[in-house]
């Protein structure tokens, strides 16, 4: 509020210097007369020196033969010719000077006589004015508190985001086909009878497509697009929520045909009846709300709500029953042939040089989602414009890709050469284990440059996409994990805490094998533990248990089994291949990093 008050009084003192400096203006004269005295005057007027008087008031402007011009005062009781005729003047004298009476008039006389008193009164009122205004906003504020924070997008031109901007999910798209074809022909499904779905809930990993796929529709459709975040319903209020969900469908009727869009709908409608908050919580208002309002749209109203969420599990069942989220369509991490497609869309406007190619990129980048190929060609552009490149090279973009998945380079953390042969023995044991096992990908690069908070690593990448996995592959990748601590412990008979991530990486996959996969034999093919989940934490912190504390033994002892096993697997192969292993090494502490047909050349000699 001071802050309002000391900008309205700095509005007031700037109003106020402009009209005193227009009133200096007006009442400065371009050439200031002398001042005289009245005795001056009259001997000037015996001299026959004046040639004109001019009487304003109790002023005397006086133009003498000369052109000279003065000024003087009389008292504004007596008339001029009193005044003369006391000081004895000749009358012969004063014929001979030309005497002007002249009174104020016109605009001046009123603003010289007037806006001295009206001033104030304007300042004042001014301010009154701007202090209602003020209060006026506050209000409606207040009022359009319970008003939806929506946007609406209308797509135009170059800026229309259409099916041919979203590459890869062609089933997800051919779902959607039918929504675009129902909000540009209704007729169609409804002489017939059907009914298209209300709602359309998108799932899928974070940066899989789903708000561009929305914007898609609505693009194809060319239909307006209202997009409001889950997050925006919910205020400190209770009843806001619910208030901004009747006026955001409210609005969409009337632009009908449209499309509503709710980004990160599990934000208001998680699963009721857990956590904390009674039944007026805003939440659960906002959630009841959107249930009521999908529930009394007319069939006629060609309203599309579409919903996004990385999160199905946690979502109330009320919402995905039949009339409402009842289309849901899966939006899967893109394969290969996607991977491709998608760089070709992100690769426009981008300047590449000859020897880039996309489907390399594509091959290097499994289990990457839309907006991390996105990003990947961001880094590699920004890696070019610092190396002051003209084009982007293949090199600036396979660097990136090492970038977005392990972090930059610290070139700054210079290790000890103790610690950088350590390194070297670690991340070679890794590879060699890697080039040794039948079921595991193909190592592609080694290097001993820190990234992030690894000293090293060893990068794997499979050939193809895998959506199965047998256990031989996970037995197989245990050993490999454990290979740079065996590494370690074969070569400098201790270990170091740069095995501690492998660790932590073996033991989850191993607890996974025997819990959640059911691949352990001595166990048997079942799961153990259900995990569950607070809603209002929103977060896995509980796992029941469904098995007893002999049954825990077990676990517990079939894991150790299965990382001592792996640990023994891993120094079989760097015990008996140990000329290779020195190899890979003297290489890295040469070279630093080492690509796969370096790796392969290795063991060819």
């Amino acid at each position: 509020m001071s802050k309002i008050i000391l900008k309205n009084f700095l509005i007031f003192l700037l109003i106020f210097l402009v009209i005193a400096a227009l009133f200096s203006t007006y009442n400065a004269k371009t050439e200031k007369p002398a001042e005289i005295g009245l005795e001056k005057l009259i001997s000037q007027i015996e001299n026959q020196e004046v040639k004109e008087i001019i009487v304003k008031n109790s002023n005397l402007e006086i133009t003498l033969l000369n052109g000279q011009k003065e000024i003087t005062k009389k008292e504004s009781t007596d008339s001029l010719s009193t005044l003369l005729k006391n000081y004895n003047v000749d009358p012969a004298k004063i014929k001979q000077v030309k005497i002007d009476v002249k009174e104020d008039e016109g605009w001046s006389f009123w603003a010289v006589t007037i806006l001295p008193i009206l001033i104030p009164f304007i300042i004042i009122a001014a301010f009154i004015y701007l202090m209602m205004r003020q209060v006026q906003g506050a209000n409606t504020k207040a009022m359009s508190f319970g008003q939806s924070q929506a946007r609406e997008l209308k797509q135009k031109g170059k800026d229309k985001i259409t099916f041919k901007n979203v590459a890869g999910c062609k089933e997800s798209k051919e779902e959607l086909l039918e929504v675009v074809e129902f909000l540009q022909n209704p007729k169609k499904f409804l002489q017939l009878g059907a009914k298209i779905p209300k709602g359309v809930l998108l799932m899928g990993a974070p940066g899989t497509g789903k708000t561009l796929l929305a914007k898609a529709v609505a693009g194809e459709a060319n239909v307006p697009f209202f997009s409001i975040s889950g997050s925006e319903f919910v205020e400190m209020f209770v009843g806001v929520g619910a208030s901004r969900v009747r006026d955001l469908f409210k609005r969409a009727k009337k632009s009908s045909p449209c499309i509503i869009f709710i980004d990160e709908i599990d934000a208001v409608g998680r699963q009721r009846g857990a956590g904390v908050g009674g039944s007026h919580d805003e939440r659960k208002q906002t959630l009841n709300q959107i249930l009521v309002e999908m529930d009394g749209m007319e069939t006629k109203i060609n309203v599309i709500v579409m919903a996004a969420t990385n999160r199905p599990d946690i979502l109330d069942p009320a919402l995905l029953r039949p009339g409402r989220f009842d289309r849901r369509i899966v939006l899967d991490m893109p394969d290969i042939k996607d991977r491709e497609e998608i760089l070709k869309v992100h690769a426009e406007n981008k300047p590449f040089s000859t020897d880039v190619d996309l489907r390399k990129v594509a091959e290097r980048t499994p289990g990457f989602s839309g907006a991390d190929l996105a990003n990947v060609l961001n880094e590699g552009a920004i890696m070019a414009a610092r190396r002051n490149k003209k084009s982007i090279e293949q090199l600036d973009i396979l660097e990136s890709i090492e970038k977005v998945l392990l972090g930059p380079e610290r070139k700054s953390h210079i290790l000890s050469e103790k610690e950088r042969k350590i390194t070297a023995f670690h991340e070679a044991g890794h590879a060699l284990v890697a080039h040794e096992l039948p079921n595991v990908d193909p190592v592609q690069k080694i290097s001993i440059i820190s990234r992030g908070h690894a000293a090293g690593y060893t990068l794997k990448l499979p050939l193809e996409d895998k959506h199965l996995h047998p256990r031989s592959e996970f037995i197989d990748e245990l050993a490999v994990f454990l290979g740079g601590f065996v590494a370690e412990k074969e070569i400098f008979g201790e270990v170091t805490t740069g095995a501690s991530n492998d660790l932590q990486q073996a033991t989850k996959l191993a607890k996974s094998l025997i819990t959640q996969y059911g691949m352990d034999d001595t166990l048997g093919a079942r799961t153990f533990g259900e995990r569950e989940e607070l809603i209002f934490l929103g977060k896995e912190i509980h796992e029941q248990r469904d098995y007893s504390e002999k049954t825990s033994e077990m676990i517990d002892h079939q894991i150790s089994a299965l990382i001592t096993q792996a640990q023994k697997t891993a120094k079989d192969i760097l015990l008996k291949n140990k000329v290779q292993l020195e190899k890979i090494v003297s290489v890295l502490l040469e070279k630093e990093t080492l690509e796969r047909g370096d790796f392969e050349a290795l063991f060819t000699k």
